[in-house]
C-alpha cells in the first residue's frame, strides 16, 4: 500500500464528498470522571480530566495498563457516559455515538458476511446516501487504502494489516470530524505496524481529521502525534501534556534524533513512575 500514489481523481472525489475537516473536530473535555458500579463495588476509571484538542490535531494517549485510556476514548465516542463533567465536539454535547466520530478498534470489527466494498459503504448507506453515491465513496476509499483489487473479497480472505486498512477506510467513509483509534495496530507484526503508521499519517494529512489515538507504544505515539498525553495510574487523569516538535512529514529516521529521544525519555519516566504506583497499590 502506498497512499502517495492515490490518483488526482481519487483526491478530488474525496474533497467532493467531504475532504478536509474544514475546522471541525474541536474536542472539549471538562471535569470528566467515569465510575463503574455502585457502592462498595464502585470503580473509578477516569478522574476529573479536562482537555482541549483543537481541530485537526493528532493526539496520542499513553499510560500504564488499566489507566483509563480506552475508557476516556469510549467516552468521546459516546459509548460510555461520564459520571460527572461534560464532553463536547464542535460545541455539541456528546450523548451517544454519532457519524461525526469515527472509531477504529484493535480488533478489526468488520462484517464477515459483507464484501470489503460493502463494509466500507455501510456507513454512507446507513446515513441515507443513494446506491450510486455509496458505491462511489467505497471505490474512492478502496483506492485510497490500496485495496481496489480486493473489493469483492471477504474479510477472512485478507491479512490482519489489510483488514485494519478496511477498518480505517470504513471509519473515514462518513467523513467524520474526529477519528478515534484504540490501539489499532497492536495486533500487527512490527513491519506491518510501521507501514500502517506511515500510511495513517498520509491519510490524516489529506483529510485533516482530528485524531485521538490510544497506544501502549511510546515510539508509536511520538512518531504519530502532534501531542502526547500521559495518563496516571488508575483512576486515570492527564499528568503530562508533551508537544512533539518533530517536523512533518515524519520519516522513520527521526526515531534516532535528539528531539525524539528526549520526548521518549520523558514519556518513559512518567509511565514508569505511574506503573510503580499501580504495583504498590496492588501489594497493599
Amino acid at each position: 500500500m502506498n497512499v502517495q500514489v492515490v490518483s488526482l481523481e481519487t483526491r478530488s472525489k474525496a474533497k467532493r464528498f467531504g475532504g478536509k475537516s474544514g475546522g471541525r473536530g474541536h474536542i472539549q473535555i471538562k471535569g470528566v470522571t467515569v465510575r463503574f458500579g455502585h457502592g462498595a463495588d464502585a470503580h473509578q476509571a477516569v478522574r476529573e480530566t479536562s482537555l482541549d484538542i483543537p481541530p485537526g490535531q493528532f493526539v496520542c494517549l499513553l499510560g500504564p495498563s488499566g489507566c483509563g485510556k480506552s475508557t476516556l476514548l469510549n467516552s468521546i465516542a459516546g459509548y460510555i457516559m461520564p459520571s460527572t463533567g461534560s464532553i463536547q465536539v464542535d460545541g455539541e454535547a456528546v450523548k451517544e455515538p454519532g457519524p461525526e466520530r469515527g472509531m477504529v478498534f484493535q480488533q478489526y470489527s468488520l462484517f464477515p458476511w459483507k464484501t470489503i466494498r460493502d463494509n466500507i459503504a455501510f456507513g454512507p448507506k446507513v446515513a441515507g446516501r443513494g446506491y450510486a453515491e455509496c458505491s462511489s465513496i467505497a471505490n474512492t476509499f478502496l483506492e485510497m487504502v490500496g485495496l481496489t483489487r480486493f473489493a469483492d473479497k471477504y474479510p477472512t480472505e485478507l491479512s490482519g494489516g489489510m483488514q485494519q486498512r478496511v477498518g480505517i477506510a470504513r471509519a473515514l467513509a462518513n467523513y467524520p470530524s474526529v477519528l478515534l483509534m484504540d490501539e489499532p495496530f497492536g495486533a500487527l507484526d512490527a513491519q506491518t505496524r510501521l507501514m500502517m503508521q506511515e500510511n495513517l499519517l498520509k491519510i490524516w494529512s489529506e483529510f485533516g481529521t482530528t485524531v485521538v489515538f490510544v497506544t501502549h507504544d511510546v515510539d508509536e505515539a511520538i512518531f504519530l502525534a502532534d501531542r502526547v498525553l500521559v495518563m496516571s495510574a488508575s483512576p486515570g487523569s492527564i499528568i503530562a501534556d508533551l508537544a512533539v516538535p518533530l517536523p512533518r512529514p515524519r520519516v522513520l529516521d527521526m526515531a534516532t534524533s535528539p528531539d525524539f529521544m528526549e520526548i521518549k525519555k520523558e514519556c518513559l519516566e512518567q509511565i514508569r513512575s505511574e506503573s510503580l504506583k499501580a504495583f504498590e497499590e496492588q501489594d497493599r
